[in-house]
């Protein structure tokens, strides 16, 4: 058996799936793959890798994040971001382990750790 994709639900109420369309869709800028009013699925059709992170601290001491979004522009997105009016938590952060990052709030109260990876890491 392989496993061929791994997929994060996030539960919110109707109102709220106009809300995933502003962090998701415009600012991280991922496209609506599925759309039935009940479920709304945003991603890309690049092939990605397959994760399951499993911690007992998000590292440098903060809070373990419900989802990582890798980037190519951490700063891009941390602007996005602030512009758009998410509650930044922590960063941006250039870590120890090569990696600089944000965590962000989303609209439905999950905390979002954007990263990207530093040259040479």
């Amino acid at each position: 058996m392989k496993v061929k994709r791994i997929v994060a639900n996030i539960s919110a109420n109707g109102e709220a799936l106009a809300a995933a369309q502003s962090f998701y869709g415009n600012v991280l800028g991922l496209d609506v793959l599925m759309d039935h009013g009940w479920i709304t699925t945003y991603g890309s059709e690049r092939e990605m890798s397959i994760q399951v992170n499993i911690a007992t601290q998000g590292g440098s001491d903060t809070p373990t994040p419900d989802l990582s979004i890798e980037v190519d522009n951490v700063d891009t997105a941390y602007e996005r971001m602030q512009r758009a009016g998410f509650k930044i938590e922590y960063g941006p952060a250039n870590e120890p382990w090569g990696v600089r990052r944000f965590y962000v709030r989303d609209p439905f109260g999950k905390l979002v750790n954007i990263v990207a990876h530093q040259p040479g890491s």
